[in-house]
């Protein structure tokens, strides 16, 4: 699938999505990662969304999010009560959904200059 959409330069834009990659302004990526409008970590290490532990969160709370949407693969899957409760307890939204709403839905935050980050699992 391929997003496009006119956001101002030097920030991080989702440019498309397919199984098992994602294209970030010109890069792909075929590994989990974290985007944000100013910042992107391309060696997020969960894979799936079996592998997710509250402990890969970390580096997404550091990074100051409003809202954090999780894209959990091709469908929709629901991780566990402790990841859910994880940003509760810091007062941070977190939507779970497949990754490639995740993908739509980051570009919609992020062009309405809201703090989004998206976590997004490409298996």
């Amino acid at each position: 699938m391929n997003i496009t959409q006119e956001v101002s330069s030097g920030r991080y834009v989702i440019r498309g999505y397919r199984e098992g990659l994602i294209v970030v302004n010109e890069q792909s990526f075929a590994r989990s990662l974290i985007v944000t409008p100013d910042h992107l970590n391309p060696d997020w290490q969960p894979q799936t969304l079996a592998e997710l532990r509250c402990s890969h969160l970390e580096s997404i709370a550091a990074l100051r999010p409003e809202v954090v949407l999780l894209g959990a693969g091709q469908r929709l899957r629901f991780p566990g009560p402790e990841i859910m409760r994880y940003f509760l307890q810091r007062g941070v939204g977190m939507e779970v959904m497949d990754t490639a709403a995740a993908c739509r839905t980051y570009n919609l935050l992020m062009s309405e200059e809201r703090a989004v980050a998206a976590a997004l699992l490409v298996r």
